[in-house]
C-alpha cells in the first residue's frame, strides 16, 4: 500500500498493541506487578495475554492489505522470493536475539530456536502462502481444521512416555515434540517444554489466517458503519465461541488453544473496530 492507501485505524491498532508490549515489558519493578501485567499463570487470559495474538491478527490483516493488488497476478516467483525474504529476516533477527548479547559458540549450541519472532515469521509466510493460493472459504475451513485438529490432537492422543493425554506444562503432547526435535534449544526458564514450541504454531497460524479473513471482510464492506458493526458482531461470535469451547479445552496461551485462538481473535476484532 502506499502511503496515502495506509488503513489508519490498523496503525492505531497496531501502536497501542506496541505500546501495551512496551508497558508489560517495562511494569517497573518486578517484584510488585499490577495483575494485569502479568501472564496468567496457566489456564485464563489477562490483558497481558491478549498482546502476542493481537500481533498475528495484525500480521493477518496487514497481509490482506499490502497483497489484495497483486492477488490477480497470483503467487509470481518475485513476490515468493520477497515473502521468503522477510521471513528468514524475521526468524534470523529471532536467533540473534537469543544469542545477544554473549556471542560464544557454546551459547549458539544451546541457543533457544523457538521464540515470539520465529513464530511471528512463521504465521507471516504460511498465511502469505494461502492468501495467495486460497479463497476466503478455504481459508475460513483451513482455520477449523488447525483448531479441531489440534484441540484432537492435544485432548485425544496419548503422550509417548506419559501416559493419556495431559495439558499440563511438561506432560502435553507439545512439549514431548519439542523435547523429541529440539532438545537443548528450549525456553530457557522450562527447559523442558517451549511456549512458542512446534505444535502451537499450528493453532498460531489460524490466528493469523482470523487476521487475513478480517481484512477481507473490512475490504468489501463499503459502508463504514456497517464495517463497524460486522466486526463487532464477528468479534461477539468468536469470543462466545472460545469462552464456550474453553469449557472443554482451557483458554491457555502457553499451549496457544483453540479456544484461546477464537476468544482472542475475537477481542482483536472488536478492538479494531473500536480503532476504526
Amino acid at each position: 500500500m502506499s502511503k496515502s492507501d495506509r488503513l489508519l485505524s490498523l496503525d492505531v491498532f497496531r501502536g497501542i498493541t506496541v505500546a501495551a508490549m512496551i508497558l508489560v515489558n517495562n511494569p517497573g519493578s518486578w517484584d510488585a506487578i499490577y495483575p494485569p501485567l502479568e501472564h496468567a499463570h496457566w489456564n485464563g487470559c489477562t490483558p497481558t495475554d491478549l498482546i502476542f495474538p493481537f500481533f498475528l491478527f495484525i500480521v493477518g490483516m496487514s497481509i490482506h492489505f499490502a497483497y489484495q493488488s497483486k492477488l490477480e497476478e497470483g503467487l509470481t516467483k518475485k513476490t515468493f522470493i520477497k515473502i521468503l525474504k522477510r521471513t528468514l529476516i524475521i526468524f534470523a533477527l529471532g536467533i540473534f536475539l537469543a544469542w545477544f548479547p554473549i556471542f560464544s559458540f557454546d551459547r549458539l549450541s544451546r541457543i533457544r530456536i523457538p521464540g515470539v519472532l520465529q513464530r511471528i515469521s512463521l504465521v507471516f509466510f504460511f498465511c502469505s502462502i494461502f492468501y495467495f493460493k486460497t479463497s476466503w472459504l478455504t481459508q475460513l475451513r483451513i482455520v477449523a481444521v488447525f483448531l479441531v485438529g489440534y484441540f484432537l490432537l492435544m485432548a485425544l492422543v496419548p503422550v509417548p512416555g506419559v501416559g493419556p493425554a495431559s495439558l499440563e506444562p511438561e506432560t502435553n503432547l507439545g512439549a514431548w515434540l519439542d523435547r523429541l526435535l529440539l532438545n537443548g534449544h528450549l525456553w530457557s526458564q522450562s527447559k523442558t517444554w517451549d511456549p512458542e514450541g512446534i505444535l502451537s504454531t499450528v493453532p498460531a497460524i489460524a490466528t493469523g489466517l482470523l487476521g487475513v479473513l478480517a481484512g477481507q471482510l473490512f475490504s468489501k464492506i463499503e459502508k463504514p458503519e456497517l464495517r463497524t458493526t460486522w466486526l463487532f458482531f464477528a468479534g461477539a461470535v468468536l469470543i462466545l465461541a472460545g469462552l464456550t469451547w474453553g469449557l472443554i479445552f482451557p483458554i491457555n496461551k502457553a499451549l496457544w488453544t483453540s479456544s484461546y485462538v477464537l476468544y482472542t481473535a475475537g477481542i482483536a476484532l472488536q478492538f479494531f473496530a473500536c480503532c476504526y
